[in-house]
């Protein structure tokens, strides 16, 4: 795919797939941030594309616009792009790279002729490094023109597109969050538990982070029953009654926090859902020694 692709908020997001792109031959246009001082720096670790600190006719002068904003600011953004007439609009493909929001938030956009739509990888970027893209999956959905481009060009980095219906995108997103957010709170908050009772926090990292890595290990190999351990997955609600009550000395979150995991283990892991959910809000209400 050889075309040219301008990049409406070139952070994290937007600079990663743009440097790829550009490596896949991609002519990169209009590089847009909030300011010349960080659009330049964007171009500089894109490695071409011209800096902008707005949206002009420019911007426009591109086969695709890839607008990769917080969510807050795509609709703004999509009705500054619009403000610009039809005849600069029409034909152009315009995507975002929300993994919450669909096309709607783009509707002004639509409304000029362009087609809209969105591509959004679920990978986390931290901006430090450059993460893998090869394998990942990229949500897309829009209609069929952006669709179809944002498959090629997903397809193009290494990723696998997913059709997938615009309704469907927050829980989708919510999905990612629990793994890349949510867990890594835990993983936190792992951690701290153990540095509170003398451990380094490299020690503690070497405690956990094998653990981690054999547990995803024996996820993606044995499935979630067969690589689910603790003491619930061997009915040991004892025990867990003994971590509700030594996690009493930590702050209000680490026990609340337990408490749902479990609920939730229950939930998803369990042959047994109801049974272990009463169990495990037992031996919880034992911890806090019968009081509700």
């Amino acid at each position: 795919m050889s075309r040219t692709i301008s990049i409406i908020g070139a952070g994290r997001v937007g600079q990663t797939l743009a440097w790829r792109l550009r490596q896949l031959g991609w002519r990169i246009g209009a590089v847009v941030t909030q300011s010349k001082k960080t659009s330049r720096a964007a171009v500089r670790k894109i490695g071409g594309g011209t800096p902008q600190a707005r949206i002009t006719p420019q911007t426009l002068a591109a086969d695709v616009l890839l607008i990769a904003t917080l969510d807050a600011a795509l609709e703004k953004v999509a009705k500054a792009l619009a403000n610009f007439g039809r005849e600069n609009c029409r034909g152009k493909i315009v995507l975002h790279t929300s993994g919450a929001l669909d096309r709607r938030v783009l509707a002004s956009l639509a409304r000029r002729g362009v087609s809209t739509g969105s591509l959004h990888p679920m990978q986390t970027f931290s901006g430090r490094g450059t993460p893998q893209l090869k394998g990942v999956i990229f949500a897309v959905e829009g209609d069929r023109a952006a669709r179809r481009t944002a498959e090629k060009i997903a397809r193009s980095l290494g990723g696998m597109p997913v059709a997938i219906r615009g309704d469907s995108k927050p829980a989708y997103h919510a999905a990612g969050a629990l793994v890349a957010g949510h867990a890594l709170a835990l993983v936190e908050a792992a951690t701290q538990t153990l540095t509170a009772l003398g451990f380094s926090r490299r020690r503690a990292q070497q405690a956990l982070l094998p653990l981690i890595r054999q547990m995803l290990d024996n996820y993606q190999r044995l499935g979630p029953q067969a690589a689910w351990t603790g003491p619930i997955s061997r009915g040991d609600f004892s025990t867990v009654a003994k971590h509700g009550q030594a996690l009493r000395r930590y702050p209000r979150e680490f026990r609340d926090s337990y408490a749902a995991l479990s609920l939730l283990a229950a939930r998803v892991l369990s042959k047994k859902p109801a049974a272990t959910r009463k169990k495990i809000l037992q031996a919880l209400k034992n911890s806090r020694g019968g009081s509700r």
